[in-house]
């Protein structure tokens, strides 16, 4: 059976050698017969046999199938600084998983910078640290930000996510954007006119860690992975792409 690799970049950021398909190890992942949890995960599909941080010797010795024939599940092969050490180059096909075991693969694509308009994105930082963000930055600067050796508060690689935006002038009917703007809109309009004003900060926390808020119909764009310069893109499909060819993912997301 072949071995695969999988990196998990939300809930959890970790590394796992599988011999399940990316289909069937989401739905072991999120409704795993053993810890009785059912949770989303965003995890990317990589090629095994990069660099010397991990023990690629290890994980081929010890993923092998069980005696009765049962492909091995899951070799946890590292939960600490696993997205640094994978290169971008290496990133195969993303997929979210709902809570109830159902996979959307996207593919990646090198980042385009489109059009908004918004002065501001909302951001949903993921791995390998997690606030929730306001910023001036597109995603491509916002990647050279927050992976820049001159910055004090940088990481080496970032996965995160850009969210849609509420109509802060008709909050009665803000569209499908989960549970993020349920509270404390103030300190959000706050945080908005910090980095859009003249100011030099053009990044700022809204929330250190409120994952448990973020859902998949909030994502706007897509997902990005980037270091420096470097992003890679997962674009989100749209409505009616996931309406025709996703449905029962769509309805179990709560995208449709």
């Amino acid at each position: 059976m072949e071995t695969r690799y999988y990196l998990s970049i939300f809930p959890q950021e970790a590394l796992i050698a599988s011999q399940l398909t990316p289909e069937k190890f989401g739905q072991y992942m999120s409704t795993g017969r053993k810890n009785g949890s059912y949770e989303k995960m965003i995890f990317i599909e990589i090629e095994g046999g990069s660099g010397s941080y991990f023990d690629w010797k290890h994980a081929a010795e010890n993923c092998v199938a069980h005696d009765d024939g049962e492909p091995k599940h899951s070799l946890w092969m590292s939960v600490y600084r696993v997205l640094e050490h994978v290169p971008l180059s290496s990133l195969k096909e993303l997929y979210m998983v709902t809570d109830d075991g159902r996979s959307l693969a996207i593919a990646p694509r090198p980042y385009s910078a489109g059009g908004s308009n918004l002065p501001f994105w909302v951001y949903q930082e993921l791995c390998p640290v997690r606030p929730l963000v306001v910023s001036a930055y597109n995603p491509s600067q916002f990647s050279q930000h927050m992976t820049h050796k001159d910055v004090k508060v940088a990481v080496p690689k970032i996965a995160f996510a850009d969210l849609k935006v509420i109509d802060f002038d008709n909050l009665e009917d803000t569209g499908n954007v989960g549970r993020t703007y349920d509270t404390n809109l103030a300190h959000l309009k706050d945080c908005i006119r910090s980095v859009t004003s003249a100011q030099v900060k053009k990044v700022k926390n809204v929330e250190r860690s409120r994952t448990e808020s973020f859902g998949y119909q909030t994502i706007k764009s897509g997902v990005y992975v980037g270091e420096g310069t470097d992003v890679i893109e997962y674009p989100m499909p749209s409505v009616d792409q996931i309406r025709q060819n996703h449905f029962d993912w769509g309805r179990s997301a709560m995208v449709l």
